[in-house]
């Protein structure tokens, strides 16, 4: 059971939100007195949609070109072994919000869980929930009741009513954040009424930095939470027609070859680049810490993740595997790499953390603080980490032709260098060693029982911590054939 919203009510009666609610609701929370006011670190979390791990140039691409992104890694630490929570948005952003699993608030996909034709499903997925529920004390609502100013402009993608919106969800600042899951258009008038339209013609991508700088300049006095997520690179795919034009002709680096997509990464690398830039014009580079991460792997067909498996959707490597940044002057060390592997419920414990916020034991958070790993201090003991998409997301014939399913129900370990999927149609388990195999390549499950029984046992009792639901029902319309 969560230490909810819901609890704090019950505890301390039924009172509206704003301040008074907030007193009750982090009544358990201490602080660390250690830490003043104006001591407490700015922290900018940039996180781009459907960036996949190697479309930046210092992850290894050719093709795209991202020079303030590169620069912002070599003034930290480049994290390769960093995954989302799932292989597409919501997920991902109700994990980062709620600082749990899938399985403890419901979200386990985009819309609805019965993706493609009923006759090639064998199973009934799961139910699953769209919003995060307004009851889960978010990220956002602990971080501004340290002190911090809290803004987000980009992609919400969690709920806009009852409660679940960004200003209900601990945001003082909210451009754009609604429960839509894409733009209409990259080009203004924008068609979406939670977002004021610009000139006609702005780019999406460019107001929602605009509007990050604003916010980062209004802030600029006290502490800030900026949650800064890009509508970008998600389709539809339209770039701005002159960085697409640089972009024509140029040699394709391997299977990443779209210029038009190109030119849509370009467009968020400048976007880092004049905000890092507001940073050093405004004196704040010193005490601000960047975290630079993406929701999920690149959408296969438009652009390409190899060596890894797979793409958007996937729970192979390139579903979930993510770039990952981590720039904090004086306490990360410039240019260094860390391989131990972290996933995006460890944000929520590592940022309150940086705030100086003791959490209360009955707050439950799934992911571990690594700020270990970012200053090197102290020990960080390793542990398994875990998805779960008891769903099934079909194949789209336009970008990834042949295929029925990007996915079918799986639940997936990683602990070391080994990672073991079970597809729950049929049970099979697929073993890898990605220290070996990076493009799991050479399933070990038969040549290793006893390496994969070993990792089942941590997979189920970890489905069963979580509560985690299985598919078990067969669908009636299935047809093998």
């Amino acid at each position: 059971m969560y230490l909810g919203k819901s609890d704090y009510i019950k505890t301390f009666g039924k009172i509206s939100l704003g301040v008074s609610f907030a007193a009750s609701c982090f009544s358990g929370y201490s602080f660390d007195t250690n830490l003043s006011h104006n001591e407490k670190p700015n922290i900018i979390f940039i996180m781009v949609d459907d960036l996949g791990w190697k479309d930046v140039g210092f992850m290894g691409s050719n093709y795209y070109e991202t020079p303030n992104i590169d620069k912002l890694s070599s003034q930290g630490m480049i994290f390769t072994n960093a995954y989302a929570n799932a292989p597409n948005c919501a997920p991902t952003r109700a994990c980062l919000m709620s600082g749990q699993y899938s399985p403890r608030h419901g979200v386990y996909t985009v819309n609805n869980p019965d993706r493609g034709k009923s006759i090639n499903r064998k199973l009934i997925p799961i139910p699953n929930k769209t919003i995060l529920d307004s009851g889960f004390v978010t990220l956002a609502e602990t971080i501004r009741f340290a002190g911090y100013r809290t803004g987000m402009m980009g992609k919400w993608h969690l709920g806009e009513e009852n409660g679940t919106s960004p200003e209900e969800q601990g945001f003082d600042v909210n451009i754009g954040g609604c429960h839509q899951g894409h733009p209409v258009t990259y080009f203004s008038p924008y068609k979406n009424k939670f977002f004021e339209d610009g000139p006609e013609g702005e780019y999406l991508t460019d107001r929602i930095t605009d509007e990050a700088i604003k916010f980062i300049e209004e802030s600029k006095n006290d502490p800030f939470f900026l949650y800064l997520p890009y509508h970008a690179v998600h389709t539809p795919i339209q770039p701005k027609p002159e960085v697409k034009k640089k972009y024509d002709g140029k040699p394709a680096d391997g299977k990443q070859n779209n210029p038009a997509y190109a030119a849509m990464v370009e467009t968020v690398d400048a976007g880092v680049g004049k905000i890092m830039n507001k940073l050093d014009e405004l004196k704040l580079t010193g005490n601000t810490i960047v975290i630079f991460f993406s929701d999920n792997g690149g959408v296969g067909g438009i652009t390409d993740m190899s060596p890894l498996r797979g793409s958007k959707g996937m729970l192979y490597e390139g579903g979930i595997r993510e770039p990952m940044i981590v720039r904090w002057p004086g306490k990360v060390s410039p240019g260094i790499h860390c391989d131990i592997p972290v996933i995006g419920v460890d944000f929520y414990p590592t940022f309150i953390k940086i705030a100086g916020i003791r959490k209360p034991s009955g707050l439950i958070l799934d992911g571990k603080n690594i700020v270990p790993l970012f200053t090197g201090k102290n020990k960080f003991k390793k542990r398994e980490i875990f998805w779960h998409f008891p769903a099934y997301l079909q194949a789209t014939k336009r970008y990834l032709p042949g295929l029925i399913w990007r996915t079918t129900p799986v639940s997936v370990i990683r602990k070391g260098d080994w990672k073991l999927l079970e597809f729950f149609e049929d049970g099979h388990l697929e073993l890898y060693n990605l220290e070996e195999d990076i493009g799991e390549t050479n399933n070990l499950a038969a040549q290793m029982p006893g390496k994969a029984k070993n990792l089942h046992k941590k997979l189920l009792k970890w489905r069963e911590k979580v509560n985690a639901p299985v598919p078990n029902e067969l669908n009636p319309e299935y047809d093998p054939e």
